[in-house]
């Protein structure tokens, strides 16, 4: 079973865990009401979600969804670093999600413990952000950018090509300076793949298990969710718990999510019923 060393947190991730989305972005594709653009809303949905549940916070201040337009590193910092201030001392590791290495170091300097890095640390100074720090970072695949990535996506082999891109990432990373220990994987459901491609990377969710680290899966409300049941944005709630289950069955660490309170109790309910209990000698 893999460890995490996660800033000052060590997580046995003996179970799943739930990471909740706090986004702090105009322009979330969520619909559930949780983009908040002031600091005290923001805080609020923050501890609601500890309320309910949630061991890990992941906080956004710049949207990623299909079409998204980058905001300045200025805005990004002004939205998520008051947000680590007011948080790092409720007792759960702070992730925050972004691509921008000047908002990586600023983030850790207050606090965060992971960073979410949908482009896998490939910005100039990434790398040496995160080496030089006790954070640890969760490295995603995605396929062109935000902007442009659900044009026309295309692979010979999606799960060939994310686990070979993941794998380049680790290694690069660990050359860096960034122990295995440290890093997280997500094969980045949605960002550059079909609904066929997110399917055909969801049934080979076991495979990652080879690379002996964790995984994380964020499929939480997402088109591919909308595309299978038909339901607007507001109303994939019910498919988002059951992919989550699903994504714990197959070998998910971590699964972040915007409704932390059914997931956890679907969990629970998986945990006590299920064949399969969800730990290290099982998965």
């Amino acid at each position: 079973m893999p460890k995490l060393n996660c800033g000052s947190h060590l997580l046995t991730l003996d179970r799943p865990l739930i990471m909740g989305i706090v986004n702090v972005t105009a322009d979330s594709f969520s619909g559930d009401g949780h983009a908040h653009a002031g600091l005290s809303d923001a805080l609020c949905h923050a501890e609601r979600l500890i309320a309910e549940g949630a061991d890990m916070l992941d906080i956004g201040g710049e949207s990623s969804r299909p079409g998204a337009v980058p905001v300045s590193e200025a805005e990004e910092l002004d939205r998520v670093i008051p947000l680590i201030e007011a948080l790092r001392g409720c007792g759960l590791p702070l992730s925050v999600d972004t691509v921008k290495p000047g908002v990586m170091r600023a983030a850790i300097a207050v606090g965060a413990d992971l960073i979410n890095d949908i482009a896998a640390l490939q910005a100039p100074g990434a790398l040496e952000a995160v080496a030089d720090s006790q954070a640890a970072v969760c490295l995603m695949h995605m396929q062109g950018t935000p902007g442009t990535m659900q044009a026309a996506p295309h692979y010979e082999d999606v799960v060939q090509s994310v686990m070979g891109f993941l794998a380049e990432r680790v290694a690069i990373a660990e050359a860096a300076g960034i122990a295995r220990e440290r890093i997280v994987l997500d094969p980045g459901f949605g960002f550059g793949k079909t609904l066929q491609h997110n399917q055909t990377l969801f049934r080979a969710l076991p495979r990652f298990a080879h690379f002996g680290l964790p995984l994380l899966v964020g499929v939480s409300r997402k088109t591919m969710l909308g595309q299978i049941t038909g339901r607007e944005v507001g109303e994939r709630m019910p498919a988002s718990i059951a992919a989550a289950m699903l994504a714990a069955r197959a070998g998910a660490h971590i699964v972040r999510v915007h409704d932390v309170a059914a997931t956890k109790d679907a969990l629970a309910v998986l945990s006590a019923l299920d064949n399969d209990d969800l730990s290290g000698e099982t998965r």
